[in-house]
């Protein structure tokens, strides 16, 4: 019987080493990093602090001339930053002013974006003369970031004309002399 419990208690000790000996250290260890990547969609207009821009019109100074646009504006950057979901293929950038301005059309063109941004940048839409329904100036951003402030992402050029008629939004009849109308144009990056 003596022999009976020494053999089972040497067979514990035994498996109780052998359990203790898997448990030791190896060559080798390994364990998992949990990333989150937040879904980002962010846009703004550059140089913030100057950012509101004049425009107006000359004078003709012979009798049967039309009124002319002063300089066009290069002044603004369009930046932005996006993280797509994997849902979306890529994003849109889009534009509108919320008045119409009587006589006037308002023509904005974004050029190419350049400096310090990366990623899958959009591209820029031919010129644009602004309306109150959203029309896409920016389209292809997928996850890209244009760098912030200016000379970097898209520099935006404003001109005015006079309105044409039928092809443009408005119509040289409608003018009328003003001092300062005002219009807000609004940009918005959007998933597709």
């Amino acid at each position: 019987m003596k022999k009976i419990k020494f053999a089972i208690a040497m067979s514990l000790i035994a498996f109780a080493v052998s359990a203790n000996l898997n448990a030791q250290d190896t060559n080798t260890d390994n364990h998992t990093i949990s990333i989150t990547i937040p879904e980002v969609a962010l846009v703004d207009i550059e140089p913030a602090a100057t950012k509101n821009i004049t425009l107006g019109f000359t004078a003709p100074t012979e009798a049967g001339l039309p009124i002319t646009a002063t300089a066009t504006n290069n002044a603004l950057w369009l930046n932005y930053s996006s993280i797509k979901s994997v849902a979306d293929a890529t994003r849109n950038v889009s534009v509108k002013v919320n008045a119409i301005i009587p006589g006037i059309d308002i023509r904005v063109t974004a050029a190419a974006a350049t400096g310090a941004g990366g990623g899958t940048l959009g591209t820029p839409s031919a010129q644009l003369t602004l309306s109150a329904a959203d029309q896409t100036i920016v389209s292809g951003i997928g996850s890209a970031y244009t760098g912030d402030g200016a000379n970097n992402g898209h520099n935006l050029t404003y001109a005015l004309a006079p309105g044409s008629g039928p092809g443009g939004i408005a119509a040289y009849a409608d003018l009328q002399a003003t001092t300062t109308a005002v219009a807000t144009v609004t940009y918005t990056i959007s998933d597709n």
